[in-house]
């Protein structure tokens, strides 16, 4: 075998190792995705059930109520075309409210209610979440505050 052969022969295993290694990381990461989608997205598409995904919105006015235990709060994130109810078991952020731009992570259960992992809102009166903004934005439902 020729030197040339040989530095051939090392390069393409170098690439095979290094696809396998990529391979190897996207697979591990495939759990730990979750992508972005609004309520009316979400109707559009079949979401399987335990699908990890992040819904964004506007928590639906006069949607927030607690549940008995005094821990789960169950509310609606609307896009102002659709809404979706979501639970929660935990704690909520200290800017959560009606109103409020929010950004859920979590799954569809079997009865159709989004079950939230976290929850996280808007930090101040000019912020919302830039994903869930371009969503409101595209269907013309979300004006920035002017001040």
């Amino acid at each position: 075998m020729t030197r040339k052969q040989r530095r051939l022969r090392f390069v393409l295993v170098g690439l095979v190792l290094l696809a396998v290694a990529v391979g190897l990381i996207l697979n591990a990461l495939q759990d730990s995705i979750s992508l972005f989608r609004t309520p009316s997205e979400v109707l559009a598409q079949a979401i399987p059930e335990k699908q990890r995904i992040r819904l964004g919105g506007l928590v639906e006015t006069g949607s927030v109520r607690k549940e008995p235990d005094g821990v789960t709060t169950v509310f609606r994130v609307t896009d102002t075309a659709h809404a979706l109810p979501v639970r929660y078991r935990g704690l909520l952020p200290d800017l959560f409210r009606e109103g409020q731009g929010v950004v859920t992570e979590g799954s569809f259960g079997s009865d159709g209610v989004f079950t939230a992992t976290s929850v996280l809102a808007k930090h101040d009166e000019t912020y919302m979440p830039k994903e869930v903004a371009d969503a409101l934005k595209k269907q013309g439902h979300w004006q920035p505050e002017k001040k």
